[in-house]
């Protein structure tokens, strides 16, 4: 392997594990609005519907509030990509019917 290969390869490793912690950053953010603002419903199905559902940039922006704080924007976010056909298909699949939207 080339030396230019092998660092296209660490850069493409290493976007991997950034994407990996924003996106565990964003699960971490979803889940605790989620349990403060549905306290009926089980968080991770939830969670998970909702990360699936979101843009890369929303992740990266859910991800920045795991360190900035949550804020009434990023209820907003997370309740908006709630009402997405695709997170809503997601909802029902695992048995979230409705859970205070």
């Amino acid at each position: 392997m080339s030396p230019l290969m092998a660092v296209g390869v660490l850069a493409l490793s290493g976007c991997g594990a950034a994407d990996t912690v924003a996106r565990d950053n964003a699960k971490s953010v979803v889940h605790n609005v989620v349990t403060e603002r549905f306290p009926g419903a089980n968080p991770a199905p939830v969670t998970d519907c909702i990360i699936d559902a979101a843009s890369a940039g929303e992740i990266i922006q859910l991800g920045s509030a795991a360190v900035t704080g949550i804020s009434s924007s990023t209820v907003e976010t997370v309740v908006k990509i709630s009402t997405r056909p695709e997170a809503l298909t997601c909802l029902s699949r695992n048995g979230v019917i409705k859970f205070g939207i």
